[in-house]
């Protein structure tokens, strides 16, 4: 097993690959997730070293088996969900001719409440941002206050923001564009951060030491230092602001399908995972937090 990372995908095999994943960024995937399919369907085809025409159940089931030893449901859901998509494409293309994917394999996906900041942890957090830079605090408070992912905000450029407003266009999944708004602290924090730098409406709005795009890791990075200054029981990610956001919104009194739009979600299931949250206690920490 130890060589496998060495071996490559042979050459047909890799053009058809190729094409999926054109197919998927025609349908408006995003970066990462075409970078997130290319992974699986590499490591996939580097263990499983036969071709298409020789596929069977037998081989997908073994390598099932074999890889799913210490991993977590999800890690294997998201495998079978990049190798059903991958094949049904190759079955609708005409390069397969037969089923390999059952759906008795899907594992059972455990659902867990989102994790979010207690009132006594996000005092933590915002205390704890106070010794980092100005980027870093106005970083921070926008993802608490505009619910956005990390992707999202890294894609924002100076145009997109209208601090008179409080209000921001950012480019979600599926290249979808919306508004969101921030917080008055935020902005105050945007502006000063801003009063330093030479800006054009075509800069980025987070800028790494280089001065180039903040990328996706280099904002979970702050987020988790800032998050370990806090001593948090727990890493803190740009995900958890996210969710602290949508938990807050539904505890000042907003309905499912505001906060669905604040968030960018195309099905309102996703966000009514957030509605099994106590709010009276949603509601006293909303209060304690934001006035």
């Amino acid at each position: 097993m130890g060589n496998l990372e060495n071996k490559t995908v042979n050459t047909s095999l890799q053009k058809l690959i190729d094409e999926y994943l054109l197919s998927l960024k025609l349908s408006n995937k995003a970066e990462q997730t075409l970078q997130k399919y290319e992974w699986v369907l590499n490591r996939f085809f580097r263990e499983v070293t036969v071709t298409l025409d020789e596929l069977t159940s037998l081989h997908v089931h073994q390598w099932l088996q074999e890889f799913s030893k210490g991993k977590k449901a999800r890690t294997i859901d998201l495998f079978l969900c990049v190798l059903s998509s991958f094949f049904q494409f190759c079955l609708l293309e005409g390069y397969m001719d037969r089923v390999v994917m059952k759906k008795r394999w899907k594992p059972k996906i455990p659902h867990s409440l989102p994790k979010y900041l207690s009132e006594e942890e996000f005092a933590r957090v915002k205390k704890a941002s106070e010794s980092f830079s100005t980027r870093d605090r106005a970083l921070l408070l926008f993802l608490f206050s505009s619910g956005c992912r990390s992707a999202e905000v890294s894609s924002l450029k100076i145009k997109d923001v209208v601090l008179s407003k409080r209000t921001a266009d950012v480019v979600g999944k599926g290249k979808k564009i919306r508004q969101v708004h921030f917080s008055v602290e935020c902005l105050l924090l945007l502006e000063e951060y801003l009063d330093t730098r030479e800006i054009q409406d075509e800069d980025y709005l987070f800028l790494n030491r280089r001065n180039q795009q903040l990328k996706p890791d280099g904002i979970y990075e702050v987020v988790r230092k800032i998050g370990k200054r806090a001593e948090l029981s727990f890493t803190l990610h740009p995900h958890c602001c996210r969710h602290t956001f949508a938990t807050n919104m539904l505890a000042r009194g907003a309905s499912i399908e505001f906060i669905a739009d604040e968030l960018g979600h195309a099905d309102l299931n996703t966000t009514r995972v957030y509605a099994r949250i106590p709010t009276e206690e949603m509601r006293t920490q909303y209060q304690n937090k934001m006035g």
